[in-house]
C-alpha cells in the first residue's frame, strides 16, 4: 500500500493511498487556512465559509448539492481548525469523479447568496451560544486566548455574535479569494482509487484555480497568563498549560510522548489518571494534551472537579508535572511507543482517517511521512529526553491558566509557576 503524490501546475498537491480491497474511497480538499488566517475584522469567517460552501453554487443549489452525494449513498462534511479547513466526502469507488466534481464546485463556484447567508449566520449564532453554555468547550477558548492574547491564533474559531452578524457575501468572497489558492491546497484520497485517474480529474476540475498569493499568517507569540470566569456551574473546569513545541521544532515528538505518559486522553494507566482519579477520587476525568502549531504549541492538563476539591486537584496536578521532570521510566516509554505504533496501524484501516492524516502531513511537513519514519523517530527518543523536555516546558516561561465555574479556591497562575520552580 504505497502513497503517491503529484503536484499540479497550479501548486495543488494530489495524494493517494490505494486500498484495493475496499469498495469505497474517502477524499477531501484541505486548505492551509483556518482561524489564524483571519484579519481582525474577519473573526469567525473561516468557519462561516465552511458552512456557506454547501449552500449553493452557480450550477447547484443547496438541496441539489445534498441530493447529488446522497443519491449515490455518499456523504459530505467539513471542519475548520486553527490552521486549516477541510472539505471531504466518502463515496463508493465508482463515484469518485462525482465527489471531486462537487468539491471543486463548492470551492470555486459558491454564490454566497445573501438569503442563505442570513440563515446560516443565525445558525452559527446558535452554535456560539451552545459553546458558551458548555464549560468543557469554553474553558479551552479561554485557555487559548490567555496563551496567545490579541492574536489570531488566540481567538475562537466560531467568532463572536457581533463579528458573525457583520459579515456579508463580499467579505467571505474576498477572504476565500485571498486564501484558497493552489499552493495552499491538498486533495488527499484513500481507498479503492487510481492515482493517475484522480490526478486527471482534479487537474480538469481545478484548472482555473489561482496558483498562489496567500499571505503568511501572523507569527504566534506565546505569552501566557490567565482567564477566569466565575459561574454557577456545579463543577470547576480547569486547564493549566505551558508553551509547547511546533511541529518542526526539536522536542516535538518528545512532547507528544510526555503528554501520553502524563495523561493522554483515554489513558487509564497514565500518571494523572491513576494518581488523581483512581487513588484520590478528585475528579471524573483528567488528561494532558500537546497541541502543535506551525510556529508554536501548547502543552496542557485539563480536569473538572467540585468547588471544595479545586485546591487539592491543582496541587496534585502540579506535583505530577514536577515528578515528570525528575523521573520517566523505561516501562512508560515502551507503553507509549506501543500506543503510538498501534494508533498509526489502526489509522491505515480507515480510509477517512488515512486521507486526513496524509493531508495534514502534507500541510504541516510538506510531504507525507512514512509510518516507519515516525516509528523510528519515536523509538530514538529516550526516557532522559522526555524528562528533559518536561523540565523545559514546566519550569521555564510563563504558565497559562483558564478556569470556569466555582473557582474561588483556584490558585493564581503566577503561584502555579512558582510551585513548579521550587
Amino acid at each position: 500500500m504505497s502513497v503517491q503524490s503529484t503536484t499540479l501546475d497550479n501548486g495543488m498537491v494530489v495524494l493517494t493511498h490505494n486500498m484495493p480491497h475496499l469498495e469505497s474511497a474517502s477524499l477531501g480538499v484541505w486548505i492551509k487556512a483556518g482561524a489564524r488566517s483571519e484579519r481582525k475584522t474577519e473573526h469567525g469567517i473561516s468557519h462561516l465559509l465552511e458552512h456557506m460552501a454547501f449552500k449553493g453554487t452557480t450550477s447547484r443549489n443547496a438541496l441539489q448539492i445534498a441530493e447529488a452525494i446522497e443519491n449515490v449513498g455518499g456523504d459530505l462534511n467539513a471542519a475548520t481548525s486553527i490552521e486549516y479547513t477541510g472539505y471531504f466526502a466518502r463515496v463508493l469507488k465508482e463515484d469518485v469523479v462525482l465527489a471531486v466534481d462537487i468539491l471543486a464546485d463548492i470551492l470555486q463556484n459558491s454564490l454566497f447568496d445573501e438569503e442563505e447567508l442570513t440563515r446560516e449566520k443565525q445558525v452559527i449564532v446558535q452554535e456560539i451560544g451552545a459553546a458558551r453554555d458548555n464549560p468543557d468547550d469554553q474553558v479551552f477558548d479561554l485557555f487559548q486566548e490567555a496563551a496567545f492574547p490579541s492574536q489570531p491564533i488566540g481567538r475562537t474559531i466560531l467568532g463572536t455574535v457581533d463579528s458573525v452578524r457583520d459579515f456579508n457575501s463580499d467579505t467571505i468572497r474576498k477572504y476565500m479569494n485571498r486564501n484558497y489558492v493552489g499552493d495552499r491546497m491538498v486533495l488527499a484520497a484513500a481507498g479503492n482509487i487510481s492515482h493517475e485517474g484522480l490526478v486527471e480529474v482534479v487537474r480538469e476540475r481545478f484548472a482555473d484555480l489561482k496558483p498562489n498569493g496567500a499571505p503568511a499568517p501572523q507569527r504566534a507569540q506565546y505569552q501566557g497568563g490567565q482567564e477566569r470566569l466565575v459561574s454557577d456551574h456545579e463543577q470547576a473546569h480547569i486547564v493549566i498549560g505551558f508553551e509547547g513545541r511546533a511541529y518542526n521544532a526539536d522536542g516535538f515528538y518528545a512532547a507528544q510522548m510526555l503528554a501520553s505518559i502524563l495523561g493522554g486522553e483515554g489513558g487509564m494507566s497514565s500518571r494523572l489518571f491513576q494518581e488523581i482519579r483512581e487513588k484520590r477520587g478528585l475528579c471524573y476525568s483528567v488528561y494532558s494534551f500537546h497541541w502543535a502549531f506551525a510556529d508554536s504549541g501548547v502543552f496542557g492538563v485539563a480536569a473538572a472537579t467540585g468547588e471544595s476539591e479545586v485546591a487539592d486537584l491543582v496541587h496534585v496536578m502540579l506535583d505530577e508535572l514536577k515528578r515528570a521532570t525528575e523521573n520517566i521510566t523505561e516501562e512508560e516509554m515502551i507503553r507509549v511507543r506501543n500506543q503510538i505504533r498501534a494508533g498509526l496501524l489502526m489509522s491505515l484501516e480507515s480510509p477517512s482517517a488515512r486521507a486526513g492524516q496524509l493531508a495534514r502531513q502534507q500541510i504541516l511537513w510538506g510531504r507525507p511521512i512514512p509510518m516507519q519514519e515516525t516509528v523510528n523517530r519515536i523509538n530514538a527518543i529516550t526516557a532522559k529526553r522526555v524528562q528533559d523536555i518536561a523540565e523545559q516546558i514546566f519550569t521555564q516561561g510563563t504558565p497559562t491558566l483558564a478556569g470556569i465555574g466555582p473557582i474561588s479556591n483556584l490558585a493564581d497562575f503566577q503561584a502555579i509557576g512558582e510551585h513548579l520552580k521550587r
